[in-house]
């Protein structure tokens, strides 16, 4: 899982760079996939559940699992990338959101708090300690900073599965569910609204939308739980 999780985290510092104005999702699709082969990997959603794309591209408003295009990016806009691979029997998987040249305050913002969210969030992914932790540690956060959290969409288990039990809310009480222990791997991933938290599913049934079409931002990392703590496998250089 540490070779899945450096190719994800390497691909999408690649990725990062690329994403200025002009570009399409399409070109950063097209580039992902192509890296991941150059690494003897697979991407990860191309096929899974139908899904037609090697990345999950959701700008602004778009919440996650957004199809890559080919509308150039324009200044201003902010991108969540989510990408996976499969290799060696195993699955990484992680995302960012990035500014697209300058951006507005509101955006600086909202990146900077999801982002830090799941900083938080994986501090919280300690032996002995509960599911409910990590949950608690993103909505606590993210709304004392004024923005919301997604309901609708979790995080998972990952492993030999890119989805795995147990599932991973990004709100909830400290001290509930399942024990956290060594061993476990766990796909960590705040989706966080500007505005209201409610979202919508575009009719191709997969693209989330923020029901008042404000922005949205989404982080991700896939974290172990070891015995001296959480160890971030997704790493991005």
């Amino acid at each position: 899982m540490r070779d899945a999780g450096k190719i994800v985290g390497e691909i999408l510092s690649l990725l990062r760079e690329r994403i200025v104005p002009g570009v399409t999702t399409l070109e950063l699709d097209s580039y992902a996939e192509s890296e991941a082969l150059k690494r003897k990997a697979r991407p990860a959603f191309k096929g899974y559940g139908g899904f037609p794309f090697s990345v999950c591209a959701s700008p602004n408003d778009r919440v996650v699992h957004g199809f890559p295009n080919d509308q150039p990016l324009i200044e201003g806009d902010i991108l969540s990338i989510d990408f996976g691979v499969f290799v060696g029997g195993f699955y990484g998987d992680a995302a960012l959101t990035y500014p697209v040249g300058a951006v507005s305050e509101e955006a600086t913002s909202l990146l900077e708090v999801t982002s830090r969210s799941l900083e938080l969030a994986v501090a919280a992914a300690v032996p002995g300690g509960r599911l409910g932790d990590i949950s608690h540690a993103v909505q606590s956060y993210v709304e004392a900073k004024g923005f919301s959290v997604v309901r609708e969409f979790v995080g998972h288990g990952i492993g030999r599965q890119l989805h795995e039990d147990p599932q991973i809310p990004n709100f909830g009480l400290p001290g509930r569910g399942p024990k956290l222990k060594p061993g476990m791997v766990l796909a960590i991933e705040p989706m966080i609204n500007a505005g209201a938290p409610g979202v919508y599913v575009l009719p191709d049934g997969w693209t989330a939308v923020t029901g008042d079409h404000k922005l949205s931002a989404h982080f991700e990392h896939t974290v172990a739980i070891t015995e001296s703590g959480p160890e971030i496998l997704t790493l991005i250089p």
